[in-house]
């Protein structure tokens, strides 16, 4: 498995932040993927790490539909790809209601519709032809006006892989349709299957391609525990954070991560969670989430365990993990994440 893991530039040291990349392209890392939420943006950042590093991938995890126009994304996209020399993987995913509606107050509906042809209005930019396109969501150039179709004045000169970031049945099944890659997260391996690679592998087969065409990057929290009373006091420390997850995230009526954990066998618990959380009981929210559900979903136990639990990832399917490294100071989550590093490359 080659291995990745995620920064984002809101909030904390942004000095910290490149060194912690830096540092972590010098251990060997494989790829870096850039978030924004609603706080920073990833392509300025991404443009200076191209700038501090060599080697590494450097990725948007994610760039989020509807906040920019697809010929936005692809020319951010291009851009990218060029100054990196090739080094740019382009993440893509549709976020939720709150922070489309309520932030860009942009519509949030038909997000499936939105992925697919923003997907095919990157590649059609990045190849270099005119931009005229028609669709249920965009149609390039705008009709009943006097322009006409435009070619962008750079095409891609380097492979621009695309990744999706996906939860839901047919969002997945258009990830194994069309995308390089899947950026998945909440995800348990013993679970795996139902809720998401069958649905990956519907969508792979419809397109005529195998699972070797997907680079599947799983990502989660990764934490060592030198005992068994580390260890629950890790956990423990963890349960408020799912429970943030599984009750906080979305809106008052969608929660794509609430949903993901319910596919995976926590039906009861996931809606259980999110009540008490959407009724302002936080702690009462927290103290619902089992040590299990902890476990499942993280890299986190004795260096044993989590070598046990990275097979079990290779084993589910998942081509890249994507490291979280626990630590209060750049050192500690710097040697976290040397040892995660370390224990992948022996799986």
């Amino acid at each position: 498995m080659r291995t990745a893991t995620t920064i984002e530039a809101s909030g904390g040291d942004w000095r910290e932040t490149v060194d912690f990349v830096t540092e972590a392209e010098k251990l060997g890392l494989d790829i870096c993927w850039v978030a924004e939420a609603w706080g920073s943006e990833a392509p300025s950042p991404l443009g200076f790490l191209a700038a501090r590093t060599e080697r590494l991938l450097l990725g948007s995890g994610i760039i989020q539909l509807a906040t920019r126009t697809p010929a936005a994304i692809a020319r951010a996209a291009l851009t990218l790809s060029q100054i990196s020399e090739g080094r740019f993987l382009l993440g893509l995913g549709p976020s939720g209601p709150q922070v489309i509606e309520g932030l860009h107050g942009v519509p949030f509906a038909r997000p499936l519709t939105r992925m697919r042809e923003t997907v095919e209005i990157v590649r059609l930019a990045a190849s270099g032809e005119k931009i005229a396109y028609e669709g249920k969501e965009f149609t390039l150039p705008l009709p009943g006006g006097d322009a006409r179709p435009m070619r962008l004045s750079m095409r891609s000169e380097y492979e621009l892989p695309i990744y999706l970031a996906t939860l839901s049945p047919k969002m997945l099944h258009l990830t194994g349709e069309v995308a390089d890659g899947w950026l998945g997260t909440s995800f348990v391996p013993e679970g795996s299957r139902t809720a998401y690679f069958d649905h990956l592998d519907a969508g792979l087969a419809a397109a005529g391609r195998t699972r070797a065409d997907l680079d599947v990057c799983q990502g989660a929290e990764v934490d060592f525990a030198e005992d068994e009373e580390a260890l629950r006091t890790i956990v423990a420390s963890r349960k408020k954070e799912l429970a943030f997850s599984l009750g906080g995230m979305g809106s008052a009526s969608t929660n794509f991560y609430n949903q993901a954990y319910s596919r995976q066998g926590w039906a009861e618990v996931a809606a259980a969670v999110r009540e008490r959380w959407q009724s302002g009981d936080r702690d009462g929210a927290a103290d619902l989430v089992t040590d299990e559900m902890v476990l499942a979903t993280t890299l986190i136990g004795t260096e044993d365990m989590v070598r046990a639990r990275l097979r079990v990832w290779r084993d589910a399917g998942v081509d890249t993990v994507r490291l979280y490294p626990a630590g209060e100071t750049l050192e500690a989550r710097l040697d976290t994440l040397g040892r995660a590093i370390d224990l992948v490359r022996q799986t």
